[in-house]
């Protein structure tokens, strides 16, 4: 059934003390809030005020007596998330709605059963990581192997949990959904079900079988489910985009029958889909929902119509037609940058921050967001020489695990107060080099897909390469440099990186900056490997992989309030040596229409006297805008996004290459064996047709 549509007027006389929770409203936020009987799906865009429509709308169905304050649930996606929700709820008056997150909840419901479930037996305690239990078994692997991060094969073994895969099923599960494990499947398959067996030893569990264990409950005993779905009848989830499956199942489980459910979320804002996440949730919730109500939150709050104009862009790019809309004025038109070298980049960067402070934005107001982790040293290294306070949120880079490690190897170096003279300067470089190569397994020389294909492996190799150059670059500049020197300087680093200044500018990563925001912020180093990432760009046929690189730059712009830069530079040092770099190509889809303000510095690739190579969807070529609109076409009667039918590299392909075969067809990128039949004969006839015209 098509999603329902409402407008909805409130009746309420102005003194009606429940007009308060509606009188600062917007029409969309109003009809919202009045949507108090589900299912609901409300489609929140970035900045929209999802938060105050949650909760109004929760206060609102309490003030109208459609639920008990008891009775609601609103679930989070994080602990801050529902601690910041639980403290809106009690400003408006509801300390009795239980605001939690999904393991939150059911480890409730776990507490109160297990006893009668295992004969007075206790509960396990909850691990607070499985890297406790991964990390040794993970140390004990053949070969190489044993260098591969433990929390890559965590996540994988969480990726497996989340969608009730057991360890004796893990390789044809895995194969049946293309993935690529950080090791060989059987060997995952193996450390997958040592630790589960090691769980239960130690009478442990994690955070996948308190919601394992609430399914089976809710499945296996009707009258605990009863009890239940009896204590909260009314649910509210945020971020619902970011559920997984089993997540999703014990929804389903939570309502039972029963239909006021009202989900709240923004697929262009999925980007951890690596954790097992699936916004596909979200936008099937109006067809598996018979009579589902479908409402959009587009009007923004936080940014200015200048760098909502660019987020547009971005999204509407790859075939998205959401356009969100500006409620702020006019502000400074964002900065898109080319740079000759890293080094300039870096000094324009120092720049572009100073004069952001001098005309009074605060430091704390000031954001520098990046792809990964190890991209983190060189800035903090600039904002230092320029005198700029800065701070960094999450994990810092020095104190990652393998930095950590790292640096410990290299006290063997300095156990002596006298210096080996053949240890000295850069000679003491290619110690170190020989020294994480026996130690941790680290060859830089050594292409990437032998180092993992985890997120973690790719955090973990770029993170030594970092430190790697920043050893170099030491050594190149003290001839005499011994092993305690170079400890003393790394270690300097480090304490500067932990002392960083509270109210300084923040240095984080995208994926930290999810649900934050600032005045300025500034997104250096776009260019191809970086962000997309290389692993998604050399990802041959991976639509999703690219489509989710361009929502982390789609979050990181909507952080903004007014000022956003964008840059990325001609030539990066890379290993000691200076290698050219392209320009992102999300970057090309940022190019503005004459009517668009968008300031584009000479050089980039955006400006009007650029030699630019063709980019995907950009060629103009007839064929090319056939293939996009038959694609958009198949989209919306498929009720998918259109990168899901065929990403604008895909078509690019197709059209320059004009295949007039299914083997020819089969060749291109992106059209594997499923696409080849389901849509290979329709691709074939569009491309004899602009033959024959």
């Amino acid at each position: 059934m098509a999603p329902a549509s409402l407008v909805v007027m409130s009746s309420l006389e102005p003194s009606d003390p429940r007009e308060d929770l509606l009188s600062d409203l917007d029409p969309e936020q109003r009809a919202a809030v009045l949507a108090v009987h589900g299912p609901v799906v409300i489609l929140a865009g970035a900045g929209s005020g999802k938060t105050r429509v949650i909760s109004r709308r929760t206060a609102y169905a309490i003030a109208t007596g459609v639920v008990a304050p008891d009775q609601a649930l609103v679930v989070t996606f994080t602990d801050k998330a529902a601690g910041e929700m639980g403290e809106r709820l009690r400003v408006l008056g509801l300390p009795g709605v239980t605001a939690r997150t999904f393991h939150a909840h059911a480890l409730s419901q776990i507490r109160h059963f297990w006893a009668s479930r295992h004969d007075g037996a206790d509960m396990p305690a909850l691990l607070d990581s499985k890297l406790s239990m991964v990390g040794p078994l993970a140390r004990h692997l053949p070969g190489n192997y044993r260098f591969r991060p433990a929390k890559d094969i965590a996540d994988e073994i969480e990726w497996a949990k989340v969608r009730r895969v057991a360890p004796r099923d893990y390789e044809r599960e895995a194969a049946a959904a293309h993935r690529e494990p950080p090791i060989p499947g059987d060997l995952l398959a193996k450390v997958y079900d040592q630790y589960e067996r090691l769980k239960v030893k130690a009478h442990r569990m994690d955070f996948e079988d308190l919601l394992l264990e609430t399914v089976r409950l809710l499945e296996d005993d009707p009258d605990a489910a009863e009890t239940v779905r009896a204590r909260k009848s009314w649910i509210s989830v945020d971020e619902y985009q970011d559920t997984n499956p089993l997540q999703e199942r014990l929804l389903e489980l939570w309502m039972g029958d029963r239909r006021d459910l009202c989900v709240v979320g923004d697929e262009d804002q999925a980007i951890y889909t690596f954790t097992g996440a699936s916004s596909g949730y979200l936008r099937s919730f109006a067809t598996r929902w018979e009579g589902a109500l479908e409402l959009s939150l587009m009007n923004n709050y936080r940014s200015s119509p200048q760098v909502l104009a660019l987020a547009n862009r971005l999204i509407s790019a790859d075939g998205r037609t959401k356009q969100l809309v500006a409620t702020r004025p006019d502000g400074p038109d964002p900065v898109i940058a080319k740079h000759t070298t890293d080094v300039v980049e870096l000094a324009a960067l120092c720049a572009w921050i100073t004069l952001r402070l001098r005309e009074g934005t605060k430091p704390a107001e000031v954001a520098v967001l990046v792809r990964i982790n190890a991209q983190l040293p060189p800035i903090e290294e600039a904002l230092t020489r320029a005198g700029i306070a800065y701070q960094v949120r999450g994990l810092r880079f020095y104190a990652r695990p393998e930095v950590r490690t790292a640096v410990i190897t290299l006290r063997k170096l300095a156990t002596s107060d006298a210096p080996d003279a053949s240890l000295l300067g850069p000679a003491l470089a290619g110690r170190v080099r020989a020294l994480w190569r026996e130690a941790l397994g680290f060859d830089e020389t050594a292409e990437e897909d032998e180092a993992g294909s985890g997120q973690e492996a790719r955090e973990r190799r770029a993170s030594l390469e970092t430190l790697l150059a920043i050893v170099e670059s030491l050594a190149a500049g003290d001839g005499t440099l011994t092993a305690t020197a170079l400890l003393a300087a790394l270690d300097a680093r480090a304490a500067h990186e932990r002392e960083g200044a509270a109210d300084g500018v923040n240095l984080l990563t995208l994926h930290r900056a999810k649900g934050l925001e600032w005045d300025a912020v500034a997104l250096p180093s776009l260019e191809e490997g970086n962000l997309p990432i290389r692993q998604a760009a050399s990802a041959a046929g991976d639509d999703e992989a690219i489509a989710e690189e361009r929502r982390l730059l789609y979050v990181g712009m909507t952080r903004a309030r007014e000022h956003l830069l964008l840059s990325w530079a001609l030539q990066r040092d890379v290993r000691g040596r200076m290698a050219r770099r392209e320009a992102s190509r999300f970057l090309d889809d940022l190019r503005p229409p004459p009517s668009n303000r968008v300031t584009v510095l000479p050089g980039s690739p955006m400006h009007p006297t650029a030699d630019r190579a063709p980019r995907p969807g950009a060629t103009g070529d007839p064929l090319f805008e056939t293939l996009r609109a038959w694609r958009t076409e198949q989209a919306r009667l498929e009720a998918v996004p259109p990168y899901v039918i065929a990403h604008d590299n895909t078509l690019t392909l197709i059209a320059q290459s004009r295949p007039r075969t299914r083997p020819a067809l089969r060749r291109i990128p992106g059209i594997g064996p499923d696409k080849l039949e389901r849509y290979g004969d329709e691709i074939l006839a569009i491309v004899e047709r602009s033959l024959i015209g």
